[in-house]
């Protein structure tokens, strides 16, 4: 063995084995390191997949995927009432103007009245009631986006014109 590499190598052999011996250890070291993380990180995939509760991700994917198409049905009814409830507003009365008045000077007290009620496009009526000693008289005319075709009395107008907001 005269004639053998290890004889020509500037240093003892010896220490090529230590050294050979230092990285075996080093990546032994590795190797074990390696596989507890790996096997700490299967453990997190593995509750991670199956969950605590015994669900699996899945199931509770396709409880989420549940709820949200229950979510877009009731939002869908709630979108078709409130589109119904605008309608509905919209020709609701909701403006209204009264004056008090006294129709005959002499009777006693403003017992006659002009009443205006409009929606929200100022299309209503007027209620007139004229109180006098032989009774009471109710007159309506009609108003189509504040305006009338019938002349309006002082009391008439002014009533529109609360209603108006003028």
């Amino acid at each position: 063995m005269e004639n053998s590499i290890l004889n020509k190598l500037p240093f003892d052999p010896v220490f090529l084995l230590i050294g050979l011996g230092a990285v075996w250890i080093v990546v032994l070291v590795l190797v074990i390191i390696l596989w507890v993380k790996t096997r700490k990180m299967y453990r997190r995939y593995d509750t991670f997949m199956r969950g605590r509760d015994a669900t699996t991700l899945e199931d509770h994917i396709m409880d989420q995927m549940a709820e949200i198409a229950d979510l877009k049905d009731k939002d869908k009814i709630n979108r078709e009432d409130i589109r119904s409830l605008n309608k509905q507003v919209w020709t609701a009365y909701q403006k209204f103007g009264m004056v008090k008045y006294n129709a005959f000077k002499g009777m006693g007290g403003n017992l006659s009245f002009a009443f205006a009620i409009l929606n929200a496009n100022n299309t209503g009526f007027i209620l007139n009631a004229v109180h006098s000693r032989d009774g009471c008289y109710m007159y309506m005319k009609l108003v189509d986006k504040g305006q009338t075709d019938i002349v309006l009395g002082n009391e008439e107008r002014e009533a529109l014109e609360q209603a108006l907001g003028y």
